[in-house]
């Protein structure tokens, strides 16, 4: 079980998730960077299923208020981050600054995942040239209009979309692939077929088109971020 931590930034509180593996010794530290709607149980599953597997997993919360928002809400808020990085990467690297400040973390060992926007936000920290060992991203939207230089990244990145989300079309996974190659950055793609939006959330099965649980997905993604922590850590 594990605990909520508040923390502020410019004047806002943000209420985030910790979750800590058994014994006293020091960890490698994973943020968990939430799906668009807000914070949920499901965040706070990947970040006990992180703990159980070894790791000091926090799970940030980017809408503030440490809880899930109004559908209506949802895309205004989205909308105010995705086009202002700046805000997004702030936002970010304050959710990793309480990751950074547990006592059992080792803080020469951090990732971070994410989902949906959450992974996007793992992308804009790595894109900033952010001290971590690899980022994940699940169903993560790819654009940005932030400049990479080449080398700017030095994380391993791994992204897992679904071959039939409406939401990362194919055109946008072409100009990641172009991006992160022009970067020089180690990277890989996992294109999941008959997958689409939300694969690895059944809590969001069905809710909106495009929106849909996929078990195999889900199972082979968390296995493919398992084989990228097994390398880096």
């Amino acid at each position: 079980m594990g605990q909520h931590i508040s923390y502020e930034l410019e004047g806002v509180t943000y209420i985030g998730y910790l979750a800590l593996p058994e014994g006293d010794n020091k960890a490698p530290g994973v943020l968990v960077c939430h799906e668009g709607p807000g914070i949920s149980e499901n965040t706070f599953t990947k970040a006990d299923r992180l703990a159980a597997l070894g790791f000091v997993a926090f799970a940030l919360d980017y809408h503030g208020g440490g809880k899930m928002v109004p559908l209506e809400d949802m895309m205004t808020k989205l909308m105010a981050l995705i086009t202002s990085p700046d805000e997004t990467l702030k936002r970010a690297k304050a959710g990793l600054n309480v990751l950074l400040s547990q006592p059992r973390v080792d803080t020469s060992r951090i990732a971070a995942i994410g989902y949906c926007f959450g992974g996007t936000m793992c992308l804009e920290l790595v894109r900033a040239g952010t001290d971590l060992a690899a980022i994940v991203g699940f169903h993560s939207g790819l654009s940005t209009s932030s400049k990479v230089a080449p080398g700017a990244i030095t994380a391993k990145v791994l992204v897992c979309i679904g071959a039939d989300d409406p939401m990362i079309p194919p055109d946008q996974r072409i100009a990641f692939e172009k991006e992160m190659t022009d970067a020089k950055a180690d990277w890989r793609m996992n294109v999941y077929g008959g997958a689409q939006h939300s694969f690895t959330n059944p809590g969001a099965d069905g809710s909106r088109p495009g929106v849909l649980y996929n078990k195999n997905a889900d199972m082979r993604s968390w296995q493919a971020m398992r084989d990228i922590f097994a390398e880096v850590f």
